[in-house]
């Protein structure tokens, strides 16, 4: 035991510069079986969640098509190849729904400025709620009333539950990670965007101003968020937008030139207090000459 330890320290003594190396191969290691291990964990919790959720929209399916069975006459075809039109309309519901919110993402500038992961394909969770949002549009029917087999029904229903669960999934990883996936300058840069975006869109600020200040928020983000042209193109309306105070001039002095006619001419035009020369002619004419009343 003393010859081990003497050699050990014998060992340390002229090898001791591996001592950092070795620190950091094992706090490298340790670190990366940590992430192996979460992420384990919470693809375990996200494959028990989709199986849940899947496992409840196919009893409430199962539900509205014994309902719809029991009606009779709102089932046209006798083998039930035909899906109910109101199973059909509330999984149109719930699509729209998810990709409704999914665009308050896509198309709101500042919240991909926050939330960035939710624009990135490259971050896995994002990769896979995009591709599932591909195969619920790729399945989804023409209209409620179209005629559909069980098996499309099926395989929509569960298209569309797999949509919702990955949009969550990926929802709550964007915002756990924020801007942690971006260098300490990348963040910066990302920081003077949002303030910069705040003033683009101020509509108590010049228009100048709102113009510089989209220009800038574009060069900020140019590397960092790649923004759709649907985004873009909203962004520019907010940026145009009309200021509130800004309005064309009244149209005061015109009605007021037109209230003020010139005076017509006769002997009442240059008196201020005399009556309009109307009045005065009538009692000219009835009055009486001096030989007529004689």
């Amino acid at each position: 035991m003393e010859e081990f330890i003497q050699g050990f320290w014998n060992f340390a003594q002229n090898y001791w510069w591996l001592i950092f190396p070795l620190m950091g191969m094992a706090g490298g290691a340790a670190k990366a079986w940590e992430r192996s291990s979460k992420r384990r964990h919470e693809r375990r919790l996200e494959t028990l969640r989709m199986k849940a959720q899947l496992k409840t929209a196919e009893i409430e399916a199962r539900a509205l098509t014994q309902q719809a069975k029991r009606r009779g006459p709102s089932v046209v075809d006798t083998t039930a190849s035909v899906a109910p039109s109101d199973l059909v309309a509330r999984l149109f519901a719930e699509h729209d729904e998810i990709t409704a919110r999914w665009l308050d993402y896509e198309l709101d500038v500042a919240k991909l400025i926050a939330f960035p992961a939710m624009s990135d394909g490259r971050q896995p969770l994002t990769a896979a709620f995009l591709r599932a949002k591909k195969t619920a549009d790729a399945l989804r029917p023409a209209s409620a009333d179209a005629k559909v087999t069980e098996q499309q029904v099926t395989e929509y229903l569960q298209a569309v539950g797999d949509y919702a669960v990955a949009f969550e999934i990926a929802e709550k990883d964007a915002r756990r990670l924020r801007d942690s996936t971006f260098t300490e300058p990348e963040r910066k840069r990302l920081d003077r965007a949002q303030q910069l975006l705040k003033v683009a869109v101020d509509e108590s600020a010049t228009q100048a101003e709102r113009n510089v200040a989209y220009k800038r928020v574009r060069e900020e983000l140019d590397g960092l968020i790649l923004l759709s042209d649907d985004a873009v193109t909203v962004l520019e309306k907010q940026v145009a937008k009309e200021l509130p105070a800004h309005a064309t001039a009244p149209p005061a002095p015109e009605p007021a030139t037109e209230a003020a006619p010139a005076p017509a001419p006769g002997p009442a035009a240059s008196g201020s207090t005399t009556p309009p020369p109307s009045t005065p002619e009538p009692e000219r004419i009835r009055l009486p000459r001096r030989d007529e009343q004689a």
